[in-house]
């Protein structure tokens, strides 16, 4: 009976979500908790979003409220800032991170500022979500995983969940948090994996990886849709006796110094996976925190298995272009082997 109970609570506090339904229930919680958060952005209402991300939320709370907009990303972000700094607290999609471009001067030059300009008397409490990254076979500017534009930038947080219940609660504290947060959603993520999530409100401190598996022998560090290829490449490492601990990131900027740190540490090796290019790519910052922290610990040099300096080609070429498990492996390899 005792059983049945407990089987009874897990299943009333939580449902099994994929990425995309966590989002759009997160969106669902602020929604009905504040009514100053508003939801705007291309095809957001009626249609639900290009990805269905806000489906049913126009239907449940107005149009008022989750807002169709033009086609101008410039105008989305600045009259989300305009709001933000008025009292609203708007979540903003852009439909790809690619075409976030024409909105990059409002975000770089005001979202990210006005603290600072008007030494805190203003605070720009927004989000802005934009999918992301390689994988699903999208049409060229679809594919960009330029997320150390954003990372440049103090004033700006950046977040990257890679599972349901992350994506759930890291957009939750984003949207709580004072200054914009911009929340990078792995399209590859979207509805390849379920998982219990809770239904009622909960956050994911920004700021904090994740250690996703314990290892000895080397870290592998990735966030978003590199997670679940860091995971297949330790599963191939495994069946060599070599033991892999798994960080994800989770936030791309600030950084966990202290995570990546302590794990580096332990393991004294590292190999570092993103999708995006290698040249000004963020796995740079990461060597520069393993080099300040814990250069001593390391018995190899830091590995980075990334994509290209190329744009993301078409979909035919998609799958050359993306980190595998079997290059990650690779580089696995070096680092034990050095």
């Amino acid at each position: 009976m005792t059983q049945l109970k407990q089987s009874s609570v897990i299943q009333e506090t939580t449902k099994q979500m994929t990425l995309i339904q966590a989002i759009n229930d997160g969106m669902r919680v602020l929604l009905e908790e504040d009514e100053s958060t508003l939801v705007l952005g291309e095809d957001v209402g009626k249609n639900g979003g290009v990805f269905r991300a806000t489906e049913g939320l126009q239907e449940r709370f107005g149009a008022d409220r989750v807002i169709d907009t033009p086609l101008s990303e410039s105008g989305i972000i600045g009259t989300s800032i305009g709001l933000a700094v008025n009292g609203f607290r708007p979540i903003a999609e852009i439909q790809f991170l690619g075409f976030i471009y024409p909105a990059y001067e409002q975000i770089m030059t005001h979202a990210s500022r006005i603290r600072m300009r008007s030494m805190s008397r203003f605070t720009v409490p927004m989000v802005i979500r934009a999918p992301y990254g390689a994988g699903i076979r999208a049409p060229e500017i679809h594919s960009d995983s330029t997320e150390i534009l954003f990372t440049h930038m103090p004033g700006i947080k950046v977040v990257c969940p890679s599972s349901p219940y992350d994506a759930k609660g890291l957009l939750i504290a984003a949207m709580e948090d004072p200054d914009p947060v911009l929340v990078l959603e792995p399209m590859k993520n979207y509805r390849s994996v379920r998982e219990d999530v809770p239904i009622n409100k909960y956050k994911v401190e920004i700021g904090k990886a994740k250690v996703v598996q314990e290892g000895a022998d080397v870290t592998l560090i990735a966030w978003g849709a590199m997670v679940s290829i860091a995971q297949k490449a330790a599963e191939l490492a495994g069946k060599k006796g070599i033991h892999c601990e798994i960080i994800d990131l989770r936030t791309l900027y600030p950084l966990d110094r202290e995570t990546i740190a302590k794990s580096v540490q332990k393991t004294t090796r590292a190999v570092i996976i993103h999708e995006a290019h290698p040249t000004g790519g963020l796995g740079n910052d990461i060597v520069s925190i393993i080099n300040d922290t814990s250069f001593l610990y390391l018995r190899a040099p830091v590995e980075r298995i990334t994509g290209f300096d190329v744009p993301v080609p078409f979909f035919t070429l998609e799958e050359h272009y993306l980190p595998t498990p079997a290059r990650v492996m690779e580089g696995i390899d070096k680092v034990i082997h050095f």
